[in-house]
């Protein structure tokens, strides 16, 4: 008895004024990828606009929409529908029309998983839909996303799956937060196939980081003092200061410091150290041929155990099997 294959998941992106293009073309590249990969229509996407009519993208662009949210909303049950993106770019606070993020909820309601690239997760915190989520949003972004919207739990990594949420933080992120959709749908070794396609180092996870500079992070307040704080941190990676003298080195207290970390960062100055060096020894790791006793040493462990121990809680992989999977 021949059985009937699925149909193929259907991806929506609503383009909004001023989205970022290679945000969006990056995404459907590896949706395209994947169907060209195993010779199936695994996946169908249509890019949308408000009200069907095309829109300026950042660069000035404009790509011709297959339709408008309205029709994407009945075009296919919801069984079919996977996820909705709001694909942002430059000024989404001028761009949550009422008539959209009233569209955006009734998805909600009707079950469909929503997403968003750069900053659409701007619009989506405007329609109410990331309260109480973790989302991932352009580091230019973060600090206003978080005092607007306190309910948002911003976070700085580059992509962010929550329950029926999945943001990414703009640029190229847009690629890792697919990859990683494609792979709990068909299967790791899928996702890799396009990542060597691409032409990819490695893949990235949810475990990656934003690299911006990190007042761009913090929210009003003190913010120099934690910048100075970091700066301190990055600079004594090999010998890790106490907490006392950080404090000591700031002029503040070692209860003030605790208190300016957990209100900016989330985070402890301990467990925010820790980070830098784990991030330092994984960048040793990846990108030269030392010993992993040295990376430790190097990143202020007292020994390779305690330093495997530290990366794998944190990458998922002790370090000889991270070294060996990117060299494999």
């Amino acid at each position: 008895m021949m059985t009937t294959a699925p149909p193929a998941a259907a991806m929506g992106f609503l383009m909004v004024p001023d989205f970022t293009i290679v945000t969006l073309t990056s995404a459907v590249a590896v949706l395209r990828m994947a169907n060209r990969q195993t010779g199936r229509p695994l996946y169908r996407w249509q890019c949308l606009t408000a009200d069907g009519r095309p829109v300026p993208s950042s660069d000035g662009l404009r790509l011709l929409p297959d339709g408008g949210l309205a029709a994407w909303e009945e075009a296919a049950p919801p069984a079919e529908r996977r996820i909705l993106f709001v694909c942002g770019g430059y000024h989404p606070e001028r761009h949550g029309e009422p008539g959209v993020l009233a569209a955006l909820r009734r998805l909600s309601e009707a079950g469909i998983a929503l997403g968003a690239l750069c900053t659409g997760s701007r619009i989506l915190a405007e329609a109410g839909l990331l309260d109480g989520y973790r989302c991932a949003i352009h580091w230019e972004n973060a600090a206003s996303l978080r005092e607007q919207f306190p309910e948002v739990r911003v976070s700085s990594r580059l992509f962010v799956i929550d329950r029926d949420r999945y943001t990414c933080s703009g640029g190229v992120s847009s690629i890792d937060l697919l990859l990683r959709i494609v792979s709990a749908d068909h299967g790791l070794a899928l996702a890799q196939e396009i990542a060597e396609q691409f032409v990819l180092e490695r893949m990235r996870t949810e475990e990656d980081a934003q690299r911006p500079p990190l007042h761009h992070l913090l929210g009003a307040g003190q913010r120099p003092k934690l910048v100075d704080a970091v700066a301190l941190m990055e600079a004594n990676v090999e010998e890790p200061l106490r907490l006392a003298e950080l404090a000591e080195r700031l002029a503040v207290s070692p209860r003030q410091l605790e208190r300016l970390f957990h209100d900016h960062l989330g985070r402890t100055p301990l467990q925010y150290y820790l980070d830098v060096r784990l991030r330092r020894g994984r960048a040793l790791l990846l990108q030269t041929a030392l010993p992993v006793a040295l990376v430790a040493s190097r990143c202020g462990f007292e020994s390779a155990s305690a330093f495997a121990r530290q990366y794998a809680h944190r990458y998922g992989k002790r370090p000889r099997d991270e070294r060996r999977a990117v060299a494999a």
